[in-house]
């Protein structure tokens, strides 16, 4: 029997406020099945925000996040979410992914094998028993991808994922996330880097002050940004000059 997607996801009329302040105004947009999806803008935009709205960590103020398939342990299993900062749990690497699996109801004795195998696709199988907690950044980035891959979601919310690391461990990271994209998990990254917007997204939604204004392919983005707000950013300037 066929599984039914989860996907497509629809944000409707979206709004969340905090502090007395307004920081996702009126958001509606669906994000479907297919190509990567890169949710650009500046620091302050709400990116981080919009990202747990659609992963569920957010209730919003008002409007709706509807998923196609709504249960919630559904929702849990099939739709991850890393984070730039990641939380690692004070056990080993492999233990951090037996974690995750059997959170998300795994079989106990299918876990360490799953886990196993997710450590080996980011290439951190030697790093199985080492504790989590003494990884480098770019390996504790890794492995929470690998928390990710071993539950082989069909959406993958990333934020930031390489925002606080070097350019080497930045590659890395990036192989990874292309190899999600090739497995036909869709990706959903926010991020304010427009050199990595090209390398990984397919279409862009561009976001400004908490507003989707343009929504458009990577390439088309770039090169013809259809908004004055898009072009500043594009062009390096600050958003307050």
């Amino acid at each position: 029997m066929s599984v039914a997607a989860i996907l497509p996801l629809a944000l409707k009329d979206l709004s969340f406020a905090a502090g007395g302040r307004t920081i996702i105004d009126r958001v509606s947009l669906e994000i479907a099945a297919g190509p990567s999806t890169i949710i650009l803008g500046a620091n302050g935009a709400g990116k981080s925000v919009l990202m747990r709205l659609m992963h569920g960590l957010l209730a919003p103020s008002s409007g709706a996040v509807l998923w196609r398939e709504q249960g919630a342990k559904t929702l849990r299993r099939r739709q991850a979410m890393v984070f730039q900062r990641p939380v690692m749990l004070r056990r080993s690497a492999l233990a951090n992914v037996v974690y995750a699996l059997r959170a998300a109801g795994t079989a106990r004795d299918e876990c360490e094998a799953q886990a196993i195998e997710a450590l080996d696709s980011v290439g951190l199988r030697h790093r199985a028993a080492s504790p989590a907690r003494v990884l480098s950044g770019g390996e504790q980035q890794r492995l929470a991808l690998a928390r990710a891959w071993a539950l082989h979601p069909e959406v993958l919310f990333l934020d930031e994922p390489t925002a606080s690391l070097d350019p080497s461990a930045t590659r890395e990271i990036e192989t990874v996330i292309k190899a999600f994209d090739a497995a036909g998990t869709k990706v959903v990254m926010a991020t304010h880097n427009l050199a990595q917007a090209r390398r990984l997204g397919d279409e862009v939604i561009y976001l400004h002050a908490g507003r989707v204004i343009e929504r458009a392919p990577v390439d088309e983005f770039l090169a013809r940004p259809a908004t004055v707000e898009a072009a500043a950013f594009i062009r390096g300037e600050l958003p307050w000059t």
